[in-house]
């Protein structure tokens, strides 16, 4: 890991949070993810189980962690199974967690070898009545491949079929949705990192480059300063591309007068931060493409006073519907017989605002966290309201993540990286 290690006191706290919502005489296993094959010999790079990471802060494959607050023996109420390491796969691999090392890291005093996990497993689950099982339960979720979490249910539900088996996931995305302070310090290091990326461009673009040198330029300050790289795969459409939402493509070349809608993110950690914002190419807004921008922004600003504990996420995003529609109707996009025949289900605004305005954020891009109930104080959201004009070839969108806080006004993880339309002309001609 390029990361500096997490303070264990971390793993400490939210295992005692996870351990709150169980029954009582529960068992949970939460499982690593595999190593991910593309073709012969050749693997994707390892990315940890976000649900094993937040509870045990174990950043390594093949590993299964055991919580069991009602075992008999002390030393098995918490248990680590990790691959044993040896001088061999020191050489071919490098150094793999030892017993202490997994100690320092987890605040866990109990770890076997993973080929001790058989027997053990087969004490604990005599002397428990229900077992908790980890799944994928995201609402955006692609579940078509089999992960190692869905063989293991496989496995012990064909071994032990009579216990009773209960779903780890609502209590995951409760506990995980409210970051702790910690988790705070990973994701504005990772803002940290996209700023100095966003920075790194103000003085790169202009007329002629490509999408793709962007991407590079912004790599090489992510992995410059100790992020694996992107926290999702980056968005970098210029002029009609920058109408596309998920365009991922970035090998168009920049055109003088279009603007540019650059939506990435650095790691750090393994926390995700997710930044938007539009540069014109040449360093100069048009006087249409500036009112659109300042339209996005005004929605923006207005749409982050709104995430309040105690907020519902889906009145929410109403009422930032109703903040696009004023906008859209200054700037003559939709006129009010549009509004007055509008589809309930489709208002008039979604024509050019056709997505949702803020997500969880956190161990993923897409955090896990409740969409039916009341926001909470230390949750993150991103805020990322836009407005698309394909017969213009102008798309606009910009996004920050912030903190909801127990009063006022959410804190602003990327307040520092310039978004006001006259600071990025500024600093894109100061050179």
């Amino acid at each position: 890991m390029k990361y500096d290690r997490i303070d264990n006191s971390l793993y400490i706290h939210t295992r005692k949070q996870f351990v709150k919502q169980l029954k009582n005489n529960s068992l949970a296993i939460f499982n690593s993810n595999d190593i991910f094959p593309i073709s012969a010999d050749s693997t994707m790079p390892f990315q940890q189980h976000r649900d094993i990471l937040f509870l045990s802060g174990v950043d390594q494959e093949e590993s299964i962690l055991v919580i069991f607050p009602d075992a008999k023996d002390k030393m098995h109420r918490e248990i680590l199974f990790l691959k044993e390491t040896s001088e061999k796969i020191a050489i071919w691999e490098g150094a793999k967690l030892t017993k202490e090392d997994a100690f320092e890291v987890s605040g866990i005093k109990t770890v076997y070898w993973l080929d001790q996990f058989p027997t053990i497993l087969n004490q604990l689950m005599s002397q428990t009545d229900r077992v908790y099982l980890n799944t994928n339960e995201h609402l955006r979720a692609n579940t078509e491949m089999q992960t190692r979490e869905d063989r293991f249910i496989n496995w012990i539900k064909d071994k032990y079929p009579i216990h009773n088996y209960h779903r780890s996931a609502p209590i995951m995305h409760a506990i995980r949705s409210i970051k702790h302070p910690l988790e705070l310090a990973q994701m504005q290091k990772a803002c940290d990192i996209t700023e100095k990326g966003f920075r790194r461009l103000l003085s790169f673009i202009k007329p002629g480059v490509w999408e793709y040198q962007i991407e590079a330029e912004l790599l090489h300050e992510f992995i410059n300063n100790r992020s694996n790289g992107w926290a999702y795969t980056p968005i970098l459409g210029s002029g009609l591309n920058a109408t596309v939402l998920h365009y991922i493509e970035n090998n168009k070349q920049c055109k003088d007068g279009d603007v540019i809608l650059m939506d990435f993110g650095a790691e750090y950690a393994n926390y995700s931060s997710d930044l938007t914002r539009c540069v014109p190419v040449n360093g100069r807004f048009t006087k249409r493409q500036k009112a659109v921008y300042n339209s996005v922004l005004k929605v923006k600003n207005e749409a982050t006073k709104l995430l309040k504990p105690g907020t519902l996420l889906n009145e929410y995003h109403k009422e930032v519907g109703k903040l696009m529609e004023s906008e859209l109707l200054s700037l003559k996009l939709i006129d009010k017989t549009d509004i007055k025949n509008q589809n309930p289900e489709w208002p008039a605004f979604k024509k050019y605002f056709m997505h949702g305005t803020s997500h969880y954020i956190g161990l993923d891009t897409h955090d896990v966290g409740s969409w039916v109930e009341p926001i909470q104080a230390n949750m993150v959201f991103t805020v990322e309201p836009g407005i698309y004009i394909p017969e213009e070839s102008l798309g606009i969108r910009l996004e920050d993540d912030v903190v909801v806080q127990k009063k006022g006004s959410p804190f602003n993880l990327m307040r520092n990286i310039p978004i006001e339309a006259d600071e990025i002309e500024d600093l894109m001609n100061s050179k």
